[in-house]
């Protein structure tokens, strides 16, 4: 009895453990790993010249367009993910042995004991056959805006940003991290998801209609490594 009683709290701890850990990992919005880098303020003195023209006064030079370039600016990435992934292993193997040994000679003549003669025979066989296959497609199209964050030193932009939709039953979030070239940004300072590099793409949702799609915690528990009654 005493030894069911502590298996039980055992498994009960493992279980608000893990609920826990699956509740740490909840998406929120307002994430700071997916926050806006604000710019710097330049204050430039301005000395009158009597020009109409003052740098001190203009965001973008006479020759530069409107394509993100500085920490803070803003790029529209275009989701044009489709990824799909199929794949077939089969594998058979088969083996057979057959050994037969003839009678038993002593002296150059056969050995008969009780009018019968000792002989000797073994055969084996061994046979495997698997297979498996599996097949993956997904597909995330749309638009999200982006920040700039940092521009290392070969020019490349680091960009982050989120997107939050409320919806009826609950919010669904798209967040992107990654580098771009400032050579991919288009004339229009959009960039196609696919020139990000060391993208981080996720999608996904919270509340009602995303728990309802998920498995409760003992169900979770008692597929998980650490039940210790299977």
């Amino acid at each position: 009895m005493k030894k069911a009683l502590t298996l039980t709290a055992i498994a009960a701890g493992l279980i608000m453990l893990q609920g826990c850990a699956f509740d740490t990992f909840d998406p929120k919005p307002d994430d700071p790993a997916y926050a806006p880098a604000l710019p710097q303020e330049d204050y430039v003195q301005a000395v009158p010249d009597g020009g109409i023209y003052h740098a001190a006064n203009s965001t973008n030079g006479l020759y530069t367009d409107t394509k993100a370039h500085r920490v803070g600016d803003i790029i529209s990435v275009q989701l044009e993910e489709s990824t799909s992934a199929k794949k077939n292993a089969g594998t058979t193997l088969s083996k057979e042995s057959a050994a037969n040994y003839g009678g038993v000679t002593l002296g150059g003549k056969q050995l008969h004991a009780f009018g019968l003669t000792p002989t000797l025979s073994t055969s084996d066989s061994d046979s495997f056959k698997g297979s498996g296959n599996a097949s993956q497609s997904n597909s995330l199209t749309g638009q999200i805006s982006v920040s700039v964050v940092r521009v290392l030193a070969n020019g490349n932009l680091q960009v982050q940003g989120e997107k939050w939709l409320m919806l009826n039953n609950g919010n669904e979030y798209v967040r992107v991290t990654g580098l771009i070239r400032p050579e991919d940004i288009n004339s229009d300072n959009t960039v196609s998801s696919q020139r990000i590099g060391n993208a981080r793409i996720q999608y996904g949702g919270t509340g009602d209609f995303s728990n309802t799609q998920q498995r409760g915690l003992l169900s979770r528990f008692f597929n998980s490594v650490f039940n210790i009654f299977s």
